[in-house]
């Protein structure tokens, strides 16, 4: 009688390579999730950044010193340029890399400013936020005419005006 050799793994050895896979995978999730959490952080301040640059240059050759009231209106190009802002942040409430970003102004320009270079409506100043969906950041972001870029840790909620902060953190 001959005998056969079976190749193949055994059921202990299986549920083995099983158990392994799942220590791994949950000693490594959290460490990804958190990594993916400050991925998205930094992405809200870079839109921070790039929505103050853009003001600062709208204000400087296109406003007349003032600025747009809206994201709307960075996105509008002066008569044969770019716009301001790409379009990632052309309009409010824009979802990006898992936070929502908004910006307004608090009052408008004095009368008898003439109208930007774009055709908006000018405003004294503006603000604006990043504020995380569920789960995509922790903190939450902010910025106004001061150019500085704010942040604010749960429970706490970010608060600012076009030229304070009621409850903000400067970023360093």
């Amino acid at each position: 009688m001959r005998r056969r050799h079976l190749a193949g793994f055994t059921l202990i050895e299986l549920l083995m390579v099983v158990a392994i896979i799942g220590i791994i995978a949950a000693i490594a999730i959290p460490s990804l999730l958190r990594s993916r959490q400050a991925t998205n952080e930094a992405s809200a301040i870079a839109s921070m950044r790039s929505i103050s640059s853009a003001q600062s240059a709208y204000a400087a050759s296109c406003g007349f010193g003032y600025y747009a009231r809206t994201l709307e209106g960075l996105a509008v190009p002066p008569g044969g340029g770019a716009p301001f802002v790409g379009p990632d942040l052309s309009r409010t409430n824009i979802v990006k890399s898992g936070y929502t970003v908004t910006m307004a102004s608090d009052a408008p320009a004095p009368p008898g400013v003439p109208p930007s270079c774009n055709g908006q409506v000018l405003g004294r100043g503006y603000h604006a936020t990043a504020l995380p969906l569920s789960g995509a950041g922790w903190r939450e972001f902010g910025t106004n005419t001061t150019g500085v870029i704010f942040f604010a840790e749960p429970p706490a909620v970010i608060a600012i005006s076009d030229e304070a902060v009621a409850s903000g953190t400067a970023l360093k």
